[in-house]
C-alpha cells in the first residue's frame, strides 16, 4: 500500500515537526500545513513563539488572534524586530496576549511614550524576559518630540508602578546614532529626558528579583542614578551599562554603593582615557588599567570612609540637638534693657526654607553613637568577579597581556592595602581602641532598618564580634576562617568589545550578555 504525507498519523507528523530549524521553524510549519492541509498538522505549535521582521505582519497577526482568543493565549515568546510599524495596531495586538513570558521590541520613530504606557499600563507577572530598544532617529529635521516633551521617561516610571514581579532579565537600549542610519547635522530625538527615574525603578517592588539589567544610553551619565537610592536593585548579579558616560571614579562609586553586582559589562565607556597612545613617552601606557584596578579593588574603603564621615557629623549634630533642647527645657532668661527701636518688624529678604520634618518614629537608642565615641567601619570586600569592557585603540595580543598585567598588579596593590586597613581596624578593636561594624548583609534585620530611617546613627551597621571576620588574602586558605578561606582571586579582564569574533576570554561577561539578552549588541 502507497503511503503519503495525507496518510500520516498525527503523532508522526508531530515528529517531523519537533525536528525543523527553529530559525525557520513558522516558515516550515505553513509550508507543511499548506502542501497538505487535510492532514492533522499540528498548527498549535505556531503560535508559543513568535518572531516578526515586517511591520506589515503586525496587522495580520493582530486580526488573526482577534478572531481565534483561543490562539492567543498560546503566546508565550513574542519578538518584534523592524523599525517602521502601526504602533496603534501594535499596542491592540500585545493586549490580546496575556501569557507572555518573553518579550521583544524594537521601537522606532513611529511610538510615542502613550503607547509603551499603554502597553505596560497593567503589569505582567508572567514576564520573565522584557527587552526594549530605541531607535528614534528620523531622516528629516523635526522638533516635534522636543516641543511636545515626548519622552520615554514615563515608561521606566510604569514599569516602578508594578508589584513584585519575577522579572529577573530586563533590557533597554537605545542604539548609538550613526551617520549610516540617520543624519547626523540636526539634533535627533532624545529617549529618555531625565534620569530621575532610574532611580525609582532601582527601588520599585519589580528591581527586587531584577538579576541582569542592560541600560544604554549613549552619552549619558547614569552611574549616579543607578545607586542614588538606598538599596537601589538588590539583587542585581549582571550589570551591563555599555555606551554610557562613566568614568573610573564613577564605577568605584557605583560598586561601593552597589556591592553586589558580580559582572560589569561596560563597552565603549570612558573608564580609562580614550588615549591610551599619549603615555608611550612615558614608558608606561597602561598604567590607568592598573589605576583603574586599584580602584575597584578599593571601591568599598571608600564607600565605608564615606560612611564614617556621615556617621561622625550625625553624632555631632544629635548631641548638638540634645543640648539645645535641655537648655530649652530649663528656660530662657530674659535680656534686661529694651529693645532698640531701629529693630526691624519685617524683612524683604526671601523666607528661609521650611526644615525637613523629623521621622514618625524617633531612632532607637541602640543605633546612638556614644558621646565622643571612636567608631570605625569595617571596609567590605570586593565582589565583582568578571568586568567585560572594549579597548580604546587596535588590540594586539601583546597588548592583551599588558593591559591584563597592568590591571592584576593594581587590583594586587589594593586588596593589599585593603588586607592593611582591616589589620588596623583588627587591632584597634582587639585593644578597645575602637568600636568596629560593617555594613548589615542584604535581607537581614538590620539592613531592612535602613529603609525606616535611611543610614542615620548606626542604622544598617552591625557590631564586629568575631576577629576571623577581619581577615582578609588575595589568594586564599583552605585553613583560614572567615573571608580568608575563599581568597579574592583579580576578577576576570576582557577587552574584545562586544563582537563575537573578538579574543574574548572564557567566561567573560560578554559571553554571558550573549547568553542572557539572546543577541550580540
Amino acid at each position: 500500500m502507497n503511503h503519503t504525507l495525507d496518510s500520516l498519523p498525527a503523532e508522526l507528523l508531530y515528529d517531523i515537526v519537533s525536528k525543523f530549524d527553529p530559525e525557520t521553524f513558522h516558515q516550515s510549519l505553513l509550508a507543511l500545513s499548506r502542501a497538505i492541509p487535510r492532514s492533522p498538522v499540528p498548527q498549535h505549535l505556531l503560535f508559543p513563539r513568535i518572531r516578526l521582521k515586517r511591520g506589515e505582519q503586525v496587522f495580520q497577526l493582530y486580526r488573526r488572534l482577534r478572531n481565534a482568543p483561543e490562539d492567543a493565549t498560546l503566546v508565550q515568546e513574542f519578538s518584534f524586530e523592524d523599525w517602521t510599524v502601526d504602533a496603534d495596531i501594535f499596542v491592540n495586538l500585545i493586549a490580546l496576549m496575556p501569557s507572555l513570558t518573553y518579550l521583544k521590541i524594537f521601537i522606532g520613530p513611529n511610538f510615542a511614550p502613550e503607547h509603551l504606557e499603554e502597553i505596560f499600563q497593567k503589569p505582567r507577572p508572567q514576564l520573565r524576559y522584557l527587552s526594549m530598544r530605541f531607535r528614534p532617529y528620523v531622516q528629516r529635521a523635526t522638533y516635534y518630540q522636543f516641543l511636545k516633551g515626548a519622552y520615554f521617561d514615563s515608561t521606566l516610571l510604569a514599569l516602578s508602578s508594578w508589584p513584585t514581579s519575577a522579572l529577573p532579565v530586563l533590557s533597554i537600549v537605545q542604539d548609538p546614532l550613526d551617520p549610516a542610519i540617520a543624519p547626523t547635522n540636526f539634533a535627533q530625538p532624545l529617549v529618555f529626558f531625565r534620569l530621575d527615574p532610574l532611580s525609582t525603578l532601582g527601588v520599585s517592588p519589580m528591581s527586587n528579583n531584577l538579576k541582569h539589567f542592560r541600560f544604554r544610553v549613549p552619552g549619558r551619565q547614569v552611574a549616579r542614578h543607578m545607586h542614588s537610592a538606598l538599596h537601589s536593585f538588590p539583587a542585581l548579579h549582571l550589570l551591563d551599562l555599555s555606551t554610557c558616560n562613566i568614568g573610573g571614579h564613577d564605577l568605584a562609586q557605583l560598586l561601593g554603593r552597589m556591592r553586589h553586582v558580580q559582572t560589569l559589562v561596560m563597552d565603549g565607556c570612558p573608564i580609562v582615557s580614550q588615549r591610551t597612545d599619549i603615555q608611550l613617552d612615558a614608558g608606561d601606557p597602561f598604567v590607568q588599567w592598573a589605576e583603574l584596578g586599584e580602584a575597584i579593588a578599593l571601591a568599598g574603603l571608600a564607600r565605608a570612609t564615606e560612611r564614617e564621615k556621615k556617621l561622625k557629623a550625625w553624632t555631632e549634630a544629635f548631641y548638638v540637638r540634645e543640648n539645645e533642647e535641655d537648655e530649652s527645657k530649663k528656660g530662657k532668661r530674659a535680656k534686661r534693657g529694651r529693645k532698640g527701636l531701629a529693630t526691624a518688624t519685617i524683612s524683604l529678604r526671601a523666607p528661609s526654607p521650611e526644615r525637613k520634618a523629623k521621622p514618625n518614629q524617633e531612632l532607637p537608642r541602640a543605633r546612638v553613637p556614644q558621646r565622643n565615641e571612636r567608631i570605625r567601619i569595617l571596609p567590605p570586600i570586593p565582589a565583582l568577579s568578571s568586568l567585560a569592557t572594549s579597548f580604546p585603540g587596535v588590540l594586539t595580543p601583546e597588548t592583551y597581556d599588558a593591559v591584563r598585567a597592568e590591571f592584576e598588579r593594581g587590583w594586587a596593590a589594593g586588596i593589599n592595602r585593603l588586607r592593611l586597613v582591616r589589620a588596623r581596624h583588627m587591632t584597634s578593636w582587639h585593644n578597645g581602641v575602637s568600636r568596629v561594624v560593617h555594613f548589615a548583609d542584604m535581607g537581614s534585620p538590620e539592613w531592612k532598618e535602613e529603609e525606616l530611617y535611611g543610614e542615620e546613627g548606626l542604622v544598617g551597621l552591625v557590631d564586629v564580634k568575631d576577629a576571623a571576620t577581619f581577615l582578609l588574602d588575595v589568594v586564599g586558605d583552605e585553613n583560614a576562617d572567615g573571608p580568608a578561606r575563599r581568597g579574592h582571586d583579580c576578577p576576570l579582564l576582557c577587552i574584545a568589545g562586544s563582537k563575537r569574533d573578538g579574543p574574548h576570554v572564557e567566561g567573560c561577561g560578554h559571553r554571558m550578555g550573549w547568553d542572557t539578552y539572546k543577541d550580540e549588541i
